[in-house]
């Protein structure tokens, strides 16, 4: 990072390849398939226009990820105020063709769905993207603590579910 900060584009192309998937992946667990592509190119936009406020020496991941967090944020607050400007429809349309069986992916994310925001994000952040419980605690402004115990109430939650479901 601190060679991107001085130019090198050598160092943009590295951390573009290394960090990207694990951006994408962090979309991907809470985002429609249709907006995924757009949030990870807006935080890597973002991630340009900010790279100046980077400090060396300090952990990377959570600095990046808190971009992210906030470029998922405002995407959904954005989403929030154009959802209250429509107008609900009497009569939905009949439905094409049938629902085709869930992908071992969509269970997961259909499991994502059942938990709050807060806990699903640090389960993305920890499980999904690999981060560490202190980057986790960095990129989302909180303690490690506090970290931990999304994360028990997460799979509290999660394990509860799949008991429900016959899973367990």
């Amino acid at each position: 990072m601190v060679r991107y900060q001085l130019g090198d584009a050598a160092a943009v192309e590295e951390l573009v390849q290394r960090l990207s998937p694990r951006l994408m992946r962090f979309f991907a667990a809470t985002e429609p398939p249709g907006e995924r592509e757009d949030l990870f190119q807006d935080c890597w936009i973002r991630v340009h226009r900010s790279r100046h406020t980077y400090r060396a020496g300090e952990p990377l991941l959570p600095w990046i990820f808190a971009i992210a967090r906030h470029t998922r944020l405002d995407a959904y607050r954005r989403r929030r105020r154009r959802e209250s400007r429509e107008l609900a429809v009497d009569v939905l349309p009949e439905v094409a063709s049938a629902v085709p069986e869930q992908s071992g992916g969509e269970n997961f994310d259909r499991l994502l769905e059942k938990l709050p925001e807060g806990q699903r994000e640090v389960i993305v952040m920890l499980k999904v993207t690999g981060m560490s419980l202190e980057d986790v605690a960095r990129a989302t402004s909180s303690t490690v603590g506090a970290v931990k115990q999304k994360a028990h109430r997460a799979y509290s939650t999660l394990r509860s579910v799949l008991e429900k479901e016959g899973h367990a």
